[in-house]
């Protein structure tokens, strides 16, 4: 049943849409300050795995 539901995703975000998405992205915020909100992003995911790893490795702890 996900592949259907996939399917209709994957057909509703098309080239077209990205290009206006990246388009509308570079008009809000500019050129210049777009790598530092992905890199923002980027830190923050990577802050947000560690913590979930170090929560499974209390757990793991706490299991011995």
């Amino acid at each position: 049943m996900a592949a259907p539901t996939l399917s209709i995703l994957l057909g509703v975000i098309g080239p077209w849409q990205i290009v206006l998405i990246v388009v509308v992205l570079l008009l809000m915020f500019g050129g210049k300050k777009i790598p530092e909100l992905m890199r923002g992003l980027g830190q923050g995911m990577k802050e947000f795995k560690n913590a979930k790893d170090g929560l499974n490795d209390d757990k793991k702890e706490e299991g011995k």
